[in-house]
This record gives structure tokens, C-alpha cells and sequence, in this order.
């Protein structure tokens, strides 16, 4: 086996969105990402005791984790719909219960190994900007429960 030799991009990072019923998944491509970041941030709390003849020891107690993604806003050549997996973000927004919450994944598109699948609850932004800007939304994707590795979809 080869030492890899060659940087990894930024841009090699792929989201779907399951626009299935729940049971039954439908993963689709969230197009037009132009910025893509996440997270997966542990909780750690002190759990030190006289034992440890003043070593100070930790204990892992949760985790949390976050995706944060810019996206351009799509609509159809007659402008009367945007992207159905943006709008799939979109009322996850606006929503309540479970309505509010969004299964995700997120790959290498190059068919690496690092692969990841959750649920989220939506924060929606839109960027604003001046009249020459492209239509802009950032999402926040809070992760409620756990992100699970998976096997990347498409590793051949």
C-alpha cells in the first residue's frame, strides 16, 4: 500500500437529504453547496480524586454535533419551484415535533471511507445581499441523537 501523497479538497464533502416516509429512506442530493463544515464536539467533565496523586483525569459524558452548509437557492426554469430537498429544509424549519427533524448523511464524494448519518432539527438563513448577489442560504443542522458512521455510498 502507497503512502497517500495527494491533499484532500474541502470540497470533497457530499450531503443527501431523506425526502423518504420514515421506514422507508429516499436520499437525494442537496445541490449547489458552496460551503460545507461540521463538527462533532465532545462533553468531557472532571473526574479527578486524590487517587490520581494530582493527575487530573476526565471522563467523556456526551457529544454533540452540528453541520453547517451554505447552499445557492435553485428554481426551476420557469421560477415557480426551488430544489424539493431545499424545500424538504425549508419546513423542517418552520415545523414542530417530529416534522422538525431531518434525516441526513453526509460522504466523501470521491468514495473515501469517511461517511456519516443522522438526524437534525433546521436553522434556516438566509444571506441577503446586494442586487448582483447570488440567492444564498446558510443551514444549521443540530444533530439530535447520534451521528453513526456509515459506509459511504459511493465506494464502488
Amino acid at each position: 500500500m502507497s503512502t497517500p501523497t495527494e491533499t484532500a479538497l474541502a470540497r470533497r464533502w457530499r450531503m443527501d437529504v431523506n425526502m423518504g416516509a420514515s421506514g422507508s429512506p429516499d436520499w437525494q442530493l442537496c445541490p449547489a453547496i458552496t460551503e460545507f463544515q461540521w463538527t462533532a464536539d465532545p462533553n468531557h467533565e472532571d473526574d479527578t480524586t486524590y487517587d490520581s496523586d494530582g493527575w487530573k483525569t476526565n471522563v467523556k459524558t456526551a457529544q454533540e454535533w452540528e453541520v453547517e452548509a451554505t447552499f445557492n437557492r435553485k428554481a426551476s426554469p420557469d421560477s415557480t419551484t426551488y430544489s424539493p430537498v431545499h424545500e424538504k429544509l425549508r419546513a423542517a424549519f418552520l415545523a414542530y415535533g417530529e416534522d422538525s427533524r431531518v434525516g441526513i448523511r453526509f460522504y466523501d464524494r470521491n468514495g473515501l471511507p469517511e461517511a456519516y448519518s443522522g438526524d437534525v432539527l433546521v436553522a434556516w438563513e438566509p444571506q441577503g445581499g446586494e442586487y448582483t448577489d447570488l440567492d444564498q442560504v446558510q443551514v444549521t443542522l443540530t444533530g439530535t441523537g447520534p451521528l453513526t458512521s456509515i459506509t459511504n455510498p459511493v465506494t464502488p
